[in-house]
This record gives structure tokens, C-alpha cells and sequence, in this order.
């Protein structure tokens, strides 16, 4: 989608939500609009986007190469270190008439320094927190967006595949995680979704457990991987849990429940349906089975430049599922000191239904 559509759809958010001016720092939003990535440091760096007119940039000079290489058209007012960026700031807040205006932000993004020199920069300005309107834009993905996604969920899975051939009773967690990660890289794998994890025997009932570089994998442990690399900034996010030998007849009862959740969560979701009730839906399924203290978390979350974003797949998600929309259906049960198990797919909101990016099997896998 060109930037300029991108552009289209934040001003329709700022219509809708009566904002007058966006503010954006370096992150998801930053990227998907301009194409450039910067990264959150010392040095103030912010779009400001108007209902109308042209944006304006405040940006350290020493970004400014960078910048203008991705042919975003914004108004700069680039600072040095030498003179500092209040400047800058003001600079932009008269081009863009910020007195009196309301200018929405990034709650969970824009630093306190960075709002108080807006503040600073026009008199009278409301700043606002419209984290979650301002991100709306990226919901639903376009054919390149979906593309990265699937070659990013590609190389996860097929990385996990030769992985899971050569674990053996006796490897520590971090050796397979190390095998793990070294074959994503080799695969074509850009960066990490975020620190993946490998967990045996009790430390798998820790959702976001810790990989332990001194135990040694036993025969009978469940093998919990969480996992994913990115492709063009799209993060895969792929969990399977397998056995390193025959696994025991309560593991064996507690996977066949989540497997169930699994597929009734990738069933449920369609379009018109509300996060909230695939929730409904794939939790039902563990209780049912009789496992309600076993459930930790919600069924999912949203998938894309970010590892969490909307839509989120929980009980109060009120968020109707349109397609193009991407998430998780991630259900789990976790025994404390004994068992977790979590299967989690990749899938995409279709004209009527929803397709799983993901394809690694789902059955109940014993190795070694």
C-alpha cells in the first residue's frame, strides 16, 4: 500500500475521533507510514501529521540522510546537539498552528519529555493519549503485509522442523534453543520476534518461562517452543509443545483439550464475530474438558509490525473481526511443576472465515 494511502487512512482516524494532529515517535505507526525505521533514544525524534496539509518532522540532523531517502513528504526541522531540539519543536508548532489544538499521541510510546516539549512548543495545546485509535490504521493488512507474514512463518516452522531432528534426551534447554535460533538465521530470517523460549519438563508450565542453561531434557518432558523471526518487520509468533519420549496419560488428556481449543478458535474466527467471543468459544473447550484452573491467559492477540497488537483475542474485546486482520489463536494449559502446553497459530481474517498462516502439524509429536 503506498504511503500515501497509509497517509488517508490516519487522517480518517483524526476525522473520526475529532483529533486535530497526530503525533508519532519512532515505532510501528512511525515505520508503516513512512517506511523508515528509526529507533527511541535521547534524541527527540516526531512526526506531526495535521487533519490537513503537510506533515512536520522534528529530527536530530544526523537522521535527516536517512529520512528523507524513503521520499516521505513532510516539512523538516531538523536540531544538533549543540543547539538542542526546543527549537525545532516551536519551529514546528507555528507551521502547523498547534496553539490551542488538540494533538493526540501514542500513550503507550511517547515519552514524558517528549510530550512536555509539545507543551512547551504552542500555547493552550491538549495533548491526548490516542494510542489505540492511532494504531487502528494498521488492523487490516494489505497482499505485502500478508506475504512477509507467510515467508516470516516459513522460515519459523521449517527452522523448528530440522530443529526437532536433532533433540535428544540429555541436550539443556539452551542447546535447543541455540539450534533453534542459529537455523532461522540461516534460513533467511531477519530478526528475532523477541526472545524465543524452549522449555522442558516443569519449566514448561511457566507461560513465559526462563530457558535454563543446566537442565538436561529427560525422557517423558513435554518441549514447549515459543518462537518466530520477521520478515520486512513482520513478526511470525508460532508455539508447539512435543515430547521427548512417550509422554504420560494426563499429558496426553491435557494436549487433546488444547488441541480442541486450538481448532475451535480457528473455526469460530470470521468476519462480523468479536475478539471476545472466539475467547468465549476457545476457552469453553478447556473448560469443558474440566481444566478451568489450568487457564492462564487469553486466546490471542493481533500480529504484524508489532508482536502484540491489535486485535486482541479476549474477554473484553468488543473489536468486530473484519478480513485482512491478522492474530493468534493461542490456548494453553499449564500444571504448575509438572506440565504446559500451548498451541498457538498464525491466522488471517478471510472474506468468510479465517486461514491459518501457520501449517506446522498439530498432532501430538514424540521425539528422540
Amino acid at each position: 500500500m503506498a504511503n500515501s494511502q497509509r497517509l488517508d487512512r490516519l487522517r480518517a482516524v483524526l476525522n473520526a475521533e475529532n483529533y486535530e494532529v497526530a503525533a508519532l515517535v519512532p515505532g510501528s505507526n512511525f515505520r508503516y507510514l513512512t517506511d523508515s525505521i528509526h529507533f527511541l533514544m535521547e534524541r527527540p525524534l516526531v512526526l506531526f501529521v495535521p487533519k490537513q496539509g503537510r506533515p512536520a518532522l522534528v529530527i536530530p540532523h544526523l537522521e535527516t540522510e536517512l529520512f528523507t531517502s524513503h521520499g516521505f513528504d513532510t516539512e523538516l526541522f531538523p536540531w544538533v546537539d549543540g543547539q538542542g531540539y526546543a527549537g525545532a519543536f516551536s519551529a514546528a508548532a507555528q507551521y502547523l498552528h498547534l496553539d490551542g489544538k488538540t494533538v493526540a499521541v501514542e500513550g503507550q510510546l511517547m515519552r514524558f519529555f517528549e510530550v512536555e516539549a509539545i507543551r512547551r512548543a504552542a500555547s493552550d495545546v491538549q495533548v491526548i493519549d490516542g494510542h489505540h485509535a492511532l494504531s487502528s490504521i494498521r488492523l487490516r493488512k494489505d497482499a505485502q503485509e500478508i506475504a512477509s507474514l507467510r515467508r516470516a512463518i516459513q522460515i519459523s516452522e521449517t527452522a523448528l522442523a530440522r530443529t526437532l531432528e536433532q533433540v535428544k534426551v540429555g541436550m539443556t534447554e539452551r542447546q535447543v534453543l541455540n539450534l533453534l535460533v542459529g537455523t532461522m538465521q540461516e534460513l533467511g530470517g531477519e530478526g528475532l520476534s523477541f526472545e524465543p523460549i524452549v522449555l522442558a519438563g516443569d519449566n514448561s508450565s511457566r507461560p513465559h518461562g526462563k530457558v535454563r542453561n543446566d537442565y538436561a531434557i529427560r525422557e517423558g518432558d513435554p518441549l514447549l517452543f515459543d518462537f518466530g523471526c520477521t520478515v520486512g518487520g513482520y513478526h511470525a509468533d508460532i508455539t508447539r509443545t512435543v515430547f521427548v519420549g512417550a509422554p504420560s496419560d494426563e499429558h496426553r488428556a491435557i494436549y487433546a483439550a488444547v488441541l480442541a481449543a486450538n481448532e475451535r478458535g480457528r473455526k469460530t474466527a470470521r468476519p462480523g464475530i468479536a475478539g471476545r467471543d472466539v475467547d468465549a468459544q476457545t476457552a469453553q473447550v478447556l473448560r469443558d474438558a474440566g481444566y478451568s484452573d489450568l487457564i492462564a491467559h487469553r486466546t490471542g492477540h493481533g500480529l504484524g509490525l508489532d508482536i502484540h497488537e491489535a486485535p486482541y483475542i479476549s474477554p473484553d474485546s468488543a473489536t468486530l473481526l473484519e478480513p485482512g486482520m491478522v492474530f493468534t489463536i493461542e490456548p494453553g494449559l499449564y500444571r504448575a511443576g509438572s506440565v504446559g502446553i500451548r498451541i498457538e497459530d498464525n491466522v488471517v481474517v478471510t472474506e468468510d472465515g479465517c486461514e491459518s498462516l501457520s501449517t506446522f502439524s498439530r498432532d501430538l509429536l514424540v521425539i528422540g
